[in-house]
C-alpha cells in the first residue's frame, strides 16, 4: 500500500507550527511597513470558492513597495468547477500531473504559483521571505476541504462515534515528510483525510478517504501498524475468542466491498490480508499450528475499497462513501474494542489453552 494513500497520522505538527510562525512574521512585517491608514489597499489572499474568484488574474494583484512577481504563473482553470461537496475533473487532472516524476518537484510546483518577495520579512532585518500562493493547487485544495466538510455531515450520521471535526483537523498536508526517507519526492500525489474517535490521530481504528486519479481513490478502514501494546491486546483477544471479528469480516455486504474473509492463495491483497508487514510465520509465543494463525500473523488490520474516476466525479460520491462507512462500522468498532478491552483471563473459550507456557513459534514480533 502506498504511503500517499494511507498517510502517516503524525507527520504534520512540526511543519504546521513552522508555517504558523512564518505567517506571523509576514503579517508583522506588513504591519510595520504600512505608511498610513489611507494608503492604497492591497488585495489579500482569498479563501472562498465562489465561481471565478480566486487567483485567476495576475494583473489584478496590487503589489506593495518591494514586492515582485517571480516566475511564470499558471492560473487556476476558470471552467470545470463544481459545487461544494463534489470533486472536479480539474482536481484529478492536477493530481495526475503531479504524479509525473518531472512534475513532482519544487520547480514545477513553483510554476503553478505566484511568489512575492518580502524584503526584511525576517525579524532583525537583513533577510527576505516569500509568500507562496499557488492558484492551481489552492483551487484544488479548497475543493477538497469543501468536499471533506460536506462528507463529514454524512459520516457522523453513519458512525456516531466519530466527532464532527472541521476539515483542518482531519485533512493531511500534500507535503511529504522526507527527513528520514530515501525517496525525496516532495509532494504526495493525492488528497486524503482520516477520521476516528480521536480525530486524525490516536490509537483508535481509522477511516481514511483518499482521492487520487487513475482508479486509485479509496476508502480504507482499520488499524495500520498499531502500537506494541494495542497489537498484543488484539492478538490476545483473537486467541481468547475470534468469533466477533470473524463474523464481521464474513458478512455478505462486507465481503462485497472488501473481499473474501481469507488470505489470497498468492498473497495478494484481499480483506485483511496481503499487507507487506504481515508475518511470514507465527508471532513469538504462538503455536504455528494455532487455528487462528491467519489472523495472528497480521500486524495491520485494515481493509480497502477503491473507486474508478467516473464514480469519484459523480455528485453522489460522498453518499457512496457513507454507504461504505456503514458497512465498515462494525469492523471499526470491533477493532476499537479489541485494542482497548483486555481479554478475560478466566474465559478460555476459543482461547490459547492448548499452548504451554513459554512455547514459541518460529516467528517474531
Amino acid at each position: 500500500m502506498d504511503s500517499d494513500d494511507l498517510d502517516e497520522f503524525s507527520e504534520e505538527e512540526e511543519e504546521e507550527e513552522g508555517a504558523r510562525k512564518r505567517k506571523r512574521r509576514v503579517r508583522s512585517s506588513r504591519a510595520k511597513k504600512s505608511p498610513a491608514k489611507n494608503a492604497s489597499p492591497r488585495k489579500k489572499r482569498r479563501t472562498t470558492t465562489q465561481a471565478g474568484s480566486d487567483y485567476e488574474d495576475e494583473d489584478a494583484l496590487e503589489l506593495a513597495e518591494g514586492q515582485e512577481v517571480v516566475g511564470v504563473v499558471v492560473q487556476a482553470p476558470k471552467t470545470g468547477r463544481v459545487p461544494p461537496g463534489q470533486v472536479s475533473r480539474n482536481t484529478l487532472d492536477f493530481l495526475r500531473e503531479l504524479a509525473r516524476p518531472e512534475c513532482n518537484d519544487r520547480g514545477w510546483f513553483k510554476l503553478h504559483g505566484t511568489f512575492y518577495t518580502l524584503p526584511d520579512a525576517k525579524q532583525g532585518g537583513g533577510g527576505s521571505d516569500e509568500l507562496m500562493i499557488e492558484p492551481v493547487y489552492r483551487a484544488a485544495e479548497q475543493e477538497w476541504k469543501d468536499f471533506v466538510e460536506a462528507f463529514t455531515d454524512l459520516l457522523v450520521e453513519a458512525d456516531p462515534q466519530i466527532p464532527p471535526l472541521p476539515p483542518k483537523d482531519v485533512i493531511h498536508r500534500i507535503y511529504r515528510d522526507v527527513r528520514f526517507s530515501n525517496d525525496k519526492t516532495p509532494y504526495k500525489t493525492g488528497f486524503s483525510a482520516s477520521f476516528s474517535r480521536s480525530g486524525r490521530k490516536g490509537i483508535f481504528a481509522h477511516l481514511n478517504v483518499a482521492v487520487k486519479p487513475n482508479g486509485e481513490s479509496l476508502i480504507a478502514a482499520g488499524a495500520w501498524c498499531p502500537g506494541k501494546n494495542e497489537l498484543q491486546t488484539i492478538r490476545n483477544n483473537i486467541m481468547r475468542n475470534p468469533a466477533r471479528l470473524r463474523a464481521v469480516i464474513s458478512a455478505p455486504e462486507f465481503v462485497g466491498y472488501f473481499g473474501e474473509p481469507r488470505p489470497h492463495p498468492k498473497g495478494a491483497r484481499r480483506s485483511l490480508w496481503g499487507f507487506e508487514d504481515e508475518l511470514k510465520t507465527a508471532p513469538k509465543g504462538v503455536d504455528k499450528n494455532h487455528k487462528d494463525i491467519d489472523l495472528l500473523k497480521l500486524r495491520t488490520f485494515a481493509v480497502i475499497h477503491r473507486f474508478p474516476d467516473e464514480v469519484v466525479l459523480e455528485p453522489g460520491f460522498r453518499e457512496e462513501l457513507a454507504r461504505v462507512v456503514r458497512v465498515a462500522r462494525p469492523f471499526v468498532h470491533c477493532l476499537n474494542d479489541m485494542m482497548t478491552i483486555p481479554p478475560d483471563d478466566d474465559d478460555d473459550d476459543n482461547g490459547s489453552g492448548g499452548e504451554e507456557e513459554g512455547e514459541e513459534g518460529d516467528g517474531e514480533e
